[in-house]
């Protein structure tokens, strides 16, 4: 008797570290970005005093909605996240200068990243999890600065933050709290809990 198949998945992201841990995970993800304008939810929010968590769990749905009715049948993933530093949002840097900003504006303070993952079914959301991580960025000085942005290259403008702390972002950081997962952009070990009770993964 053959195994029942596997539901298929689709991560609803563009994100290279979204698809990566999922791959690491031992899970096949089909890979479907969704076209939304993150910038105009964002303000909304602002305008209407919606916390940073209710805005990433409103665009991880609207992603994973976007996507949903191209893929009948499937588990579709949205996700985001959401850097909070003193009531200020932080979005992904435009360019070095923009990194640059932003890690002077983050340094000595501690900040707050919120990570969401919904999943939906022919557009009927099933599942979903908020998870927060605090992180304290130490003080550094502005050469300091200048050689890590020189170090770490591109890779500064593809997090919100302009760091990736499983790399060498790790040397900005004085005390991180939180699941590293979450940090990464996505509650992981929540989901994956989701994913086998529905036939994705294994026991």
């Amino acid at each position: 008797m053959s195994p029942p198949t596997q539901p298929a998945l689709v991560l609803a992201s563009g994100s290279r570290t979204r698809a990566a841990m999922l791959e690491r995970a031992g899970l096949t993800a089909i890979l479907d970005k969704p076209l939304v304008d993150e910038e105009e939810v964002k303000l909304a929010g602002r305008a209407e005093g919606v916390p940073a968590d209710a805005v990433a769990e409103a665009l991880a749905e609207l992603k994973a909605q976007r996507v949903t009715r191209r893929h009948p049948g499937a588990l579709v993933i949205g996700a985001d996240q959401m850097l909070d530093c003193e009531g200020i949002w932080f979005d992904k840097p435009a360019d070095r200068a923009g990194a640059r900003d932003q890690l002077l504006s983050l340094r000595g303070k501690t900040h707050q990243l919120v990570s969401c993952a919904v999943v939906l079914r022919d557009g009927q959301r099933l599942w979903h999890k908020v998870d927060r991580a605090k992180l304290t960025m130490r003080w550094f000085s502005e050469a300091f600065l200048d050689d890590y942005l020189d170090r770490a290259g591109e890779e500064v403008l593809h997090s919100v933050g302009a760091y990736q702390l499983e790399g060498l972002g790790a040397q900005l950081f004085q005390k991180v709290e939180g699941d590293f997962f979450t940090i990464l952009g996505l509650p992981l070990l929540p989901l994956l809990g989701f994913l086998r009770v529905h036939g994705v993964g294994t026991e």
